[in-house]
């Protein structure tokens, strides 16, 4: 009984250790491959389209009404003790330092990192990925790298628009809905947020996207089992993305904001 026990957590725990090494080594084959190679500029860009432009409808609705909720819920709280006056400086603190990045990078694994999984995955099981390796086309040069490259770039750029969405929001709720003084919401802004709150934010963004993009190749290129593999690698590829962007933001939050 107990070496079964042995030889079963044994097996999982080697089957993890594969799982974990494989992951990395095709992130290190990928960013080997990005500076051995051309890069191909033109898919770069039209990934960070893909990826973030065509985001920006879903992640301006999510930071404006984020930023509502949030105004009003801290209001609830800070009307206790008098504090309103700090309602501004707390939304921005919160919306450039937290609420941005992660609900930029959970919003746009949904949309994006599904569709590369996807996409990729369809064409792994329909044999063209090994289509382009007989027309000496380098996968990795062609699908993968442009996609890790263009997740990594433009997730910044869509969490401060997602971030500067919640301000605006919490400022129409607070002024408009709140009576609050506007130039007191503007003022506490000014006097309590730095430029590290948004360069952390900015680089946890910037890890976001790699997060992503990379799982999405990665689960879309290992893809096996026809259509039914292709729903699987997709599934997978959201729900770990997710998991590491969380966790990720723990880890990231505790070296960014030492206090």
């Amino acid at each position: 009984m107990e070496l079964h026990l042995i030889d079963t957590l044994g097996l999982a725990t080697l089957s993890l250790l594969e799982r974990m090494g494989g992951f990395l080594l095709f992130l290190i084959k990928s960013v080997r491959v990005l500076f051995t190679t051309r890069l191909k500029v033109q898919k770069v860009v039209e990934q960070m389209r893909l990826i973030g432009v065509d985001s920006m409808s879903i992640i301006a609705l999510t930071g404006t009404f984020t930023g509502m909720v949030f105004a009003f819920q801290t209001y609830i709280g800070f009307h206790r003790f008098g504090g309103e006056q700090f309602l501004g400086s707390v939304t921005a603190l919160a919306m450039l330092r937290e609420l941005g990045p992660v609900l930029a990078g959970l919003m746009v694994t949904g949309r994006a990192c599904s569709s590369i999984a996807a996409e990729i995955g369809a064409m792994q099981i329909t044999e063209q990925v090994d289509a382009l390796r007989t027309l000496c086309i380098n996968p990795y040069q062609y699908l993968m790298v442009p996609r890790i490259l263009a997740g990594t770039l433009i997730m910044p750029f869509l969490s401060l628009f997602c971030a500067f969405l919640g301000i605006v929001g919490a400022y129409i709720i607070a002024v408009y809905a709140l009576d609050l003084n506007p130039d007191q919401f503007i003022h506490s802004i000014k006097e309590f947020v730095e430029l590290q709150d948004i360069t952390g934010g900015l680089i946890k963004a910037a890890v976001f996207g790699l997060i992503l993009s990379w799982v999405g190749c990665y689960k879309g290129y290992r893809t096996t089992g026809g259509a039914r593999g292709v729903g699987l690698s997709t599934t997978a590829a959201v729900v770990l993305s997710s998991t590491l962007i969380l966790a990720a933001n723990y880890f990231l939050t505790a070296a960014l904001f030492e206090t």
